[in-house]
């Protein structure tokens, strides 16, 4: 898995996943701490050229620095909500294509100390490249289980006892209405397509985020970290 960007390696480095650095000969003074980090980890740094960057990005960009990174852990759904400290939260994703989208959500589950992501194997964004760029990082900590089907992850999460919300805009009841103490686990649709059907009859519930302007919804991974820290603001104030 290949990533690049410089807070994105910084970040991938502080995890210890990183197998390799490369990064451009011409640019030492700009890379000069991931440098320097890389060092202290002592984890390999080659240079190279430039092209051979632009390659490795497949035109991302790279801003000098390419990470070779070790394969994530292949987490379960019940590893997810094991592995929780405190009542499990989680976000499901369903045919989020769209790598930026799902950086940024990987983002906001990290900032959210949300416990994972499910993700889906097929019609799904790559965790590596773009996806981990816009994540500025996150994608080197956030725990992900990747599965065949999301309806059938959706039943695994109910059997653990976590509480599956599904966000769709036609939903009656207003997303900051609902208990998100217990374990919850937030269910995202694609944009324009939103949820599938059989995912959609699958949640326990069905959440929407009130629009008062012109547009009749929000980004995905807006809407993600709405719900999220609403999900963070309701257990600091039951824990306080």
């Amino acid at each position: 898995m290949l990533i690049y960007g410089i807070n994105p390696v910084l970040e991938a480095l502080k995890s210890g996943r990183v197998r390799e650095v490369r990064v451009d000969g011409a640019l030492r003074d700009r890379v000069r701490g991931v440098r320097t980090m890389a060092d202290a980890r002592r984890v390999p740094v080659r240079l190279v050229q430039a092209q051979d960057l632009d390659r490795a990005a497949r035109g991302g960009v790279h801003q000098g620095v390419v990470a070779e990174l070790a394969d994530a852990p292949d987490y379960s759904v019940q590893e997810l909500v094991a592995l929780a400290q405190g009542p499990p939260l989680l976000v499901v994703l369903d045919g989020i294509e769209d790598p930026h989208n799902l950086g940024a959500i990987l983002r906001t589950v990290d900032a959210a100390g949300a416990h994972g992501v499910v993700r889906q194997a097929r019609h799904a964004a790559r965790l590596d490249g773009a996806a981990a760029k816009a994540s500025a990082g996150a994608v080197a900590h956030v725990n992900v289980a990747t599965v065949v089907n999301i309806a059938r992850a959706i039943g695994e999460l109910k059997e653990a006892g976590v509480w599956t919300v599904g966000l769709d805009a036609g939903a009656g009841d207003a997303y900051d209405q609902i208990d998100f103490t217990q374990p919850t686990a937030f269910v995202l649709g694609a944009e324009g397509q939103g949820l599938r059907r059989l995912v959609r009859e699958s949640c326990d519930r069905l959440a929407s985020i009130p629009m008062r302007g012109h547009v009749g919804s929000l980004n995905v991974s807006v809407a993600a970290a709405v719900v999220l820290f609403e999900a963070v603001r309701q257990r600091r104030a039951s824990s306080g």
